[in-house]
C-alpha cells in the first residue's frame, strides 16, 4: 500500500499537465463536484479521483506508452469499481477543453456498477429436484 508521505511528495511534484488538470477540478470548480489528487486507492496512488463518483483521472507522459503495469493498475481499479480515463500530457495541454469535456461526460454518465461477485458468491440459490 502506498505511503501518505509518498503521495504528499507528488502532490509537491506535479506536472505541467497535472497543475492544469488540478486549476479546473480542485476547490469544487468543476460543477461542484470534489476531486482528490494523488489519492491513494488499495495499493496504487491515482492522479485525481472523484471518489462519490469512483472516477479516475490520469496524466500521462511518454513513460506511460504502452507500460503493462498501466493496464494491470486499469484493471484492478475497474475491478474495484472505479472508472478510469487516461490523458496524455500533451493533450490536458493543448486541448484542455476537449478533456475536460470528457471527465464531464464520465460524470454525468453516472458511477460505475459494482464489480460482479466471483462465481458462487453471488448467493445464488440452485435447487436440486
Amino acid at each position: 500500500m502506498p505511503s501518505p508521505p509518498f503521495a504528499k511528495h507528488l502532490r509537491q511534484s506535479m506536472t505541467e499537465a497535472e497543475h492544469r488538470l488540478w486549476f479546473h477540478l480542485r476547490a469544487h470548480r468543476f460543477a461542484g463536484y470534489k476531486f482528490r489528487r494523488q489519492q491513494p486507492i488499495g495499493p496504487y496512488i491515482v492522479d485525481f479521483a472523484a471518489m462519490r463518483h469512483r472516477l479516475v483521472i490520469e496524466a500521462d507522459g511518454g513513460q506511460h506508452n504502452g507500460d503493462a503495469r498501466d493496464a494491470q493498475r486499469d484493471d484492478w481499479l475497474t475491478a474495484q469499481g472505479y472508472r478510469v480515463l487516461r490523458f496524455w500530457n500533451h493533450e490536458v495541454l493543448q486541448n484542455t477543453e476537449l478533456v475536460l469535456e470528457e471527465i464531464w461526460r464520465a460524470l454525468c454518465a453516472g458511477p460505475s456498477p459494482p464489480a460482479p461477485l466471483p462465481q458462487g458468491e453471488r448467493g445464488d440459490k440452485h435447487e436440486d429436484s
